[in-house]
């Protein structure tokens, strides 16, 4: 699935009041952090994780790895948030067309 430009919009809408639910620190991306963004994308489908790395390429590396590990889409990144969706099976959010 892909997102088009105006669905992405409305993400970024929908998801500009939201705070981080996820924050990836000194020990990086575990299994433990992936569990957590699981737990929160299956309850919320759209959240913002920040991360705590100084380099821009490590921040990077984190968030393809999300998207690969979680088959979630990535919406935005903006210094060190990052906001990602991924529908569950109860819609919560409904997409524009």
């Amino acid at each position: 699935m892909n997102l088009s430009n105006k669905q992405k919009q409305y993400l970024k809408s929908e998801a500009h009041h939201l705070k981080p639910i996820v924050m990836i620190g000194a020990n990086g991306f575990t299994e433990g952090v992936l569990a957590e963004i699981e737990n929160a994308l299956n309850f919320h489908e759209l959240i913002k994780i920040k991360i705590s790395a100084e380099d821009r390429e490590t921040k990077k590396l984190i968030c393809e790895a999300i998207i690969r590990e979680t088959n979630a889409l990535a919406v935005q990144q903006v210094g060190s948030i990052f906001t990602i969706f991924r529908p569950s099976d109860e819609k919560k959010i409904s997409l524009p067309k």
